[in-house]
């Protein structure tokens, strides 16, 4: 039984990094700008078709992810100019509309552009079983994802807390209008946050290509959501949050399914965003914050 707990909870962590990757762009622009930008899930499904032709043009895991982090991230800053920017002063809700528009936008491009069936996606990394001890098992994608996942997030936690731009962003997120009258830069930090957090969407697009082979272009919208769970779990606008949220969601997704009950899989995450909004909006690391209306 130990050894079936431990296996379970190795999948989970799997699934659970990739959610990670994705909640951490949500949550860094709403983090920013208190923008849920729900094309996100979109920008992961391009970084996948990015990997994709990067894998069939040759190039190993390593080039492909960093070709997927590059163009996702160009994608990041050309939607928050094109779409996001011209609209900063307006209502919520028409910024949450026009989110919402933009991934229908890049769905649709995307299935005129590729075609609506599936592709299987290349294999670029050979599926290697290691025993741990007794029945416990993991393969090499398994561990490429947590090392992906890991060196991407300290990566970022350098980037936020040791660089000029981390502070930048730091300062936006605090107070938009002091940080302007400091002399930031607020349309640069926020096209670099929009940057950052495409590339890591793009990172999760290559990585889950590789562990589910297959790519599309609706793939997004599952992953994308349930990444949103995962960063309100956590605490939307909180970095480490969307971490601990997105593993969270990974390990009871994956419990769940293993107590037989795969078609409730995806239930159980939006259960979790039920429950979660009900009993402590704020997340498990936020607080509540009043807000002036």
């Amino acid at each position: 039984m130990f050894e079936y707990i431990v296996q379970q909870l190795i999948n989970g962590i799997s699934i659970g990094s990739i959610y990670a990757l994705i909640a951490l762009g949500y949550t860094m622009v709403y983090g920013i700008i208190k923008l849920i930008n729900f094309a996100h899930g979109d920008v992961f499904m391009v970084g996948a078709f990015v990997g994709y032709f990067a894998a069939k043009a040759g190039l190993g895991l390593f080039w492909s992810l960093i070709l997927a982090m590059a163009v996702c991230a160009i994608l990041g800053v050309l939607i928050e100019r094109l779409a996001y920017r011209p609209l900063r002063g307006a209502a919520r809700i028409v910024i949450l509309i026009t989110a919402i528009g933009v991934s229908f936008l890049l769905e649709n491009l995307g299935i005129y552009a590729l075609g609506p069936q599936a592709k299987g996606f290349p294999e670029i990394v050979t599926k290697t079983q290691y025993t741990l001890f007794g029945d416990v098992t993991i393969n090499s994608v398994q561990i490429i994802v947590l090392a992906v996942t890991v060196i991407l997030m300290v990566l970022l936690q350098y980037v936020v807390h040791k660089t000029k731009m981390g502070k930048a962003m730091r300062a936006v997120s605090y107070d938009m209008e002091a940080a302007r009258l400091m002399g930031i830069n607020v349309d640069t930090t926020i096209s670099f946050t929009f940057a950052i957090g495409s590339a890591l969407a793009g990172a999760a697009g290559v990585v889950f290509a590789v562990m589910y082979p297959s790519v599309d272009p609706l793939m997004g919208i599952i992953p994308g959501l349930k990444a949103f769970v995962a960063a309100v779990l956590g605490g939307i606008g909180i970095i480490p949050g969307a971490l601990v949220g997105g593993l969270v969601l990974g390990i009871v997704e994956t419990g769940v399914s293993s107590a037989g009950f795969s078609l409730w899989r995806d239930g159980a995450a939006f259960a979790i965003l039920i429950l979660i909004l009900i009993f402590k909006p704020s997340g498990l690391f936020g607080k509540n914050v009043r807000e002036k209306v």
